[in-house]
C-alpha cells in the first residue's frame, strides 16, 4: 500500500499518533524518578507536588470544548502532540525543582489535550462493534513505541553513557519531526456527527463518571508511587526501571489487541470486576512487600491491568448519544483528574510517614470501583445504562 492510500484512512492517523505519543512520553516517564532524585534532589514531597501539577491540565481538559470553537479536533490533536514533544525536549535543560515544575506543566498541557481529543476522535471514527478491538490495536502500537523508547534508553544511557539532557532532547526532537510529517501528509477527515460545542454533564452517565473518577485515583498510585517505591526503597536504576517497562510493554504489544477483542466478547461488566478484584490484591501486596524481586513482579502485573480499562470507554460509547462524545471526553478527563490533582500531594505527605499506607488507600479505591462495576448492565446501550434497567 502506497503512502497516499495510507493517509486517506482516519484509523491510520489514529494509530500513527498512538505510536508517537508514547514514544516521547515513555522517555519522560522512565527517566523521571531517577532524574529528579539525582539532579534535583527530590523527596516524596516534591515528587508529589510535581505529579499534582502534572495533573492540573488533565483536570482542565473540559476546556477543550471551547478550543473546538476555533480549531478542528484533528488539528488540535496534532498541535497538542507537538506541545508534548517540545515539553519533553526541554526537560533536561532545567534540572531544578521549579524548572521541572514548569517543563512538566508544558508537557502535560499537550499530553492531556491530546488524550482528550484522541479519545473523542476514536469513538467518533470507529464503529461501535470494532472499537474495543481497535483500541487494543492502538494499545499495541503504544506498546511498540514504548518498547522502542525503553530499549533505546537502556542502550544510550547504559552502553553509551548519554546524559539525561541528550536523551530528552533526542526523543523530543524525533517526536516533533514525526508530528510535522503527520500534519503535512494526512488530509482533514470529516466528522460523521456534528459535536455539541458546550459542556455536557448528563445524569444518566453518572456511572461512567464514577468509574472514571476512581480510575484516575487508582492510576495515580501506580504512576506516582509504585515507580517511586522501586527507586527509593529498592534502589532500582534507570536500566532496571526500563527493563520493567520493557516487560510490561512486550505483553501489551503481543496481547492488547486480543484483550480488546475479548472485552467485546465477554462484556465490560465481567472484565472490570476481574480487574478490580486483582487490583485490591495487588495494592495490599504493595503495602506488605519487602523483597525487591517480588516488588518488581507486582509492578509488572499491575501494569498489565491497564489494558482492561478499555472497557470503561467502550461502555460509554454504547450508552452515549453520538453528538455528546467530544464534550463528554473533555468532561470525563476532568473527572478522571479531580482526584489526580489532589492525591499525589496529599499521599506524598503520607508517604513520608508510612509508604505502605499509600497502597492501602489504593486498595480502597479499587474496592469502590468493584462495587460500581456490579451496576454495569450485561448489554449496555442507550436507555440501559445500569444493571437494574435490564428486563
Amino acid at each position: 500500500m502506497n503512502l497516499s492510500k495510507i493517509t486517506q484512512r482516519p484509523e491510520n492517523l489514529l494509530l500513527a499518533m498512538a505510536f508517537i505519543m508514547p514514544l516521547v512520553f515513555s522517555v519522560w516517564m522512565a527517566l523521571l524518578n531517577n532524574f529528579v532524585i539525582e539532579k534535583a534532589h527530590f523527596t516524596g514531597k516534591e515528587i508529589g507536588i510535581l505529579q499534582s501539577l502534572r495533573e492540573v491540565p488533565g483536570f482542565l481538559a473540559f476546556t477543550v470544548i471551547y478550543l473546538l470553537l476555533f480549531v478542528k479536533e484533528q488539528k488540535l490533536a496534532i498541535i497538542s502532540l507537538f506541545i508534548t514533544a517540545f515539553g519533553v525536549a526541554a526537560t533536561g535543560y532545567f534540572p531544578s525543582v521549579y524548572g521541572l515544575y514548569i517543563t512538566t506543566v508544558i508537557m502535560s498541557v499537550g499530553f492531556h489535550y491530546f488524550e482528550t481529543v484522541n479519545q473523542s476522535l476514536t469513538l467518533q471514527w470507529i464503529n461501535k462493534d470494532n472499537t474495543a478491538h481497535f483500541m487494543g490495536r492502538m494499545l499495541s502500537a503504544k506498546s511498540a513505541a514504548s518498547l522502542l523508547a525503553f530499549s533505546s534508553i537502556w542502550l544510550l544511557m547504559e552502553k553509551f553513557t548519554w546524559s539525561y539532557q541528550a536523551t530528552y532532547t533526542l526523543f523530543g526532537g524525533i517526536a516533533i519531526i514525526f508530528t510535522l510529517f503527520l500534519a503535512l501528509t494526512f488530509k482533514q477527515f470529516p466528522v460523521h456527527v456534528e459535536q455539541d460545542k458546550k459542556l455536557i454533564l448528563r445524569k444518566r452517565y453518572w456511572l461512567f463518571y464514577a468509574l472514571t473518577f476512581f480510575s484516575g485515583a487508582r492510576r495515580q498510585i501506580f504512576v506516582v508511587f509504585a515507580g517511586f517505591l522501586m527507586v527509593e526503597k529498592f534502589g532500582y536504576s534507570v536500566a532496571d526501571i526500563s527493563a520493567l517497562f520493557l516487560i510490561n510493554y512486550i505483553f501489551n504489544w503481543l496481547f492488547a489487541a486480543r484483550i480488546g477483542k475479548l472485552i467485546g466478547i465477554i462484556g465490560e461488566r465481567r472484565i472490570l470486576k476481574f480487574e478490580y478484584i486483582g487490583l485490591i490484591t495487588l495494592f495490599i501486596a504493595y503495602g506488605l512487600v519487602e523483597n525487591s524481586t517480588v516488588a518488581a513482579v507486582l509492578y509488572v502485573i499491575d501494569h498489565l491491568f491497564f489494558a482492561l480499562a478499555i472497557a470503561i470507554k467502550t461502555y460509554f460509547q454504547k450508552i452515549a448519544k453520538p453528538e455528546d462524545i467530544a464534550s463528554s471526553a473533555g468532561v470525563s478527563f476532568s473527572i478522571n483528574h479531580i482526584a489526580a490533582v489532589v492525591i499525589p500531594a496529599l499521599l506524598g505527605m503520607v508517604w513520608i510517614i508510612n509508604s505502605s499506607w499509600v497502597f492501602y488507600v489504593g486498595a480502597g479505591f479499587a474496592f469502590c470501583s468493584l462495587c460500581l462495576a456490579h451496576l454495569i448492565p450485561t448489554t449496555p446501550k442507550q436507555g440501559i445504562e445500569l444493571k437494574f434497567q435490564e428486563s
